[in-house]
């Protein structure tokens, strides 16, 4: 399983902020910097106090000592602004996620992942941040609900930022679902086979997924930021699984019930499309999507050691991808994960 490791990434005395920091990603995240980076300030920005609350309860000791916690929104470009003062990385993981939830309140969803996009360039660029990397989801490709085309707004966003940034630089990261999250299926199903049900909901026997652990996630985006130099979507190469498989390895001995695709929904996620496969390259552990802006090919950006071109009709879906997760490969993810196989 790969490790997406950073190999020479220093954060000694730097100052990193963290939009969202209070979720999943950011905790792990968060937890990994205290740990291994010794930063001088990491600033949680976050809007739900209870949530900061909690969370300086779980992080406490001599490591902790760098935490900042800034109440804010990403919808206010102000508090962003006062709040990134010094800062030399920051972190953007704060969305509004939920697909049906942004299908029922579209302009929040919108004020959220694309004004509020809009709010962390120009806060990094008015203090002068070194590097901006921001998180996306396999959903923003050929996007057919409202969050995905939120993040897709996003992810636009951040790359044509380095069309007018003179300091700052951005880049993106974009990956799958991640193993054991909320709202992750693999907990709905250990949930209803804990509570004894008969049967698992599969929504098509044809749907397929990407997986990523918290950990590889993490990883991954501590790599980018590494070797990031501005305008890149960063793919990790990771595994897809059916979901008649997954349902199969978690619970060999119920069945399984069609229950039919919900509104929003894809048979395949795909990461990278076969029109960002022109303009794709590709190192061991990951794809790089490269900007189609002249400020790529002018400053000979891009020149990543070992990295060689795709195919001109090159695709990343989840149904395409050469690996693909077992039952073997399943529990190896959800032991990475603390989870276990309950059936």
């Amino acid at each position: 399983m790969k490790t997406f490791s950073p190999e020479n990434l220093s954060l000694k005395d730097k100052s990193i902020l963290v939009t969202g920091g209070t979720g999943s990603f950011g905790k792990h995240f968060i937890k990994k910097l205290i740990e291994d980076y010794k930063p001088a300030r990491v600033i949680i920005y976050s809007r739900d106090e209870l949530k900061q609350f909690e969370m300086q309860q779980q992080f406490q000791g001599e490591n902790a000592k760098c935490l900042r916690y800034f109440i804010g929104d990403v919808r206010d470009r102000d508090r962003l602004t006062l709040a990134m003062n010094d800062v030399d990385y920051v972190v953007h993981a704060a969305a509004l996620k939920q697909v049906p939830a942004a299908e029922y309140n579209p302009m929040e969803c919108i004020r959220t992942n694309v004004d509020g996009a809009e709010n962390v360039v120009r806060a990094a660029m008015d203090n002068k941040v070194d590097k901006v990397i921001a998180l996306s989801t396999d959903k923003a490709a050929n996007p057919i609900n409202l969050y995905g085309a939120s993040k897709l707004a996003s992810d636009k966003i951040f790359v044509a930022a380095n069309n007018i940034s003179s300091h700052s630089r951005f880049a993106v990261v974009r990956y799958g679902n991640v193993v054991g999250s909320r709202g992750s299926v693999i907990p709905f199903f250990q949930k209803m086979i804990a509570g004894g049900a008969t049967t698992l909901p599969i929504t098509d026997d044809r749907m397929t997924r990407f997986w990523i652990t918290l950990e590889q996630g993490v990883n991954f985006v501590l790599s980018s930021l590494e070797i990031m130099v501005g305008g890149e979507v960063f793919v990790p190469k990771i595994p897809s699984m059916k979901m008649t498989d997954l349902a199969s390895a978690m619970a060999p001995n119920l069945e399984q019930k069609i229950v039919g695709i919900r509104p929003g929904e894809k048979l395949h996620e795909i990461m990278v499309t076969s029109d960002d496969g022109r303009n794709t390259i590709e190192l061991d552990d990951r794809y790089i999507i490269e900007p189609a802006f002249a400020f790529w090919k002018q400053h000979s950006k891009g020149n990543y050691d070992g990295a060689k071109r795709t195919d001109p009709d090159f695709s990343f879906a989840s149904n395409n991808n050469p690996e693909w997760l077992d039952e073997n490969g399943l529990k190896e993810f959800l032991h990475a994960t603390g989870i276990k196989l309950v059936a």
